[in-house]
């Protein structure tokens, strides 16, 4: 039914729960798997543009480092259980966009994440990828909570 799953990774532990069913599910499908994780870009206002640039590269280098060991544990998960895998990892300041588009690029015909399941002004407020995902993919997909 599922040939290839998308399954975006943050590193936390709702998404490595999200990513271990995922994969259960991708095996189960005979389904190859791709991980994604998106690194948003670096934020900060200052008037000291030293300051500014230091943190700037702290923070890249921080954030390309977290990503590459958040993609390598779920793929070392998803290898152990058989499942064929491949891992991206890209900047961007839209990540449900980066998220679909990775799909898309990919050829996967769902998506597989998880969500925190909040709802009325919490979600407002704090808003979600999932949701994003939700409303903007004409690609499937699978929520986990």
């Amino acid at each position: 039914m599922f040939a290839k799953i998308l399954i975006p990774t943050d590193g936390s532990r709702l998404a490595v729960t999200a990513a271990e069913n995922a994969v259960a599910f991708a095996r189960d499908a005979n389904a190859s798997v791709v991980f994604v994780c998106v690194i948003e870009p670096f934020r900060i206002f200052t008037t000291d543009s030293d300051k500014l640039a230091s943190s700037r590269e702290a923070y890249d280098r921080l954030s390309d480092e977290q990503a590459v060991q958040f993609l390598k544990d779920v793929e070392l998960r998803a290898r152990h259980q058989g499942v064929t895998c491949y891992t991206v990892k890209q900047r961007s300041e839209e990540v449900h966009q980066a998220i679909i588009e990775t799909a898309v690029l990919h050829g996967c015909d769902l998506i597989a994440m998880g969500s925190h399941g909040r709802g009325g002004a919490a979600a407002l407020i704090l808003g979600s990828v999932t949701n994003k995902v939700l409303s903007h993919s004409h690609i499937p997909v699978l929520v986990y909570r």
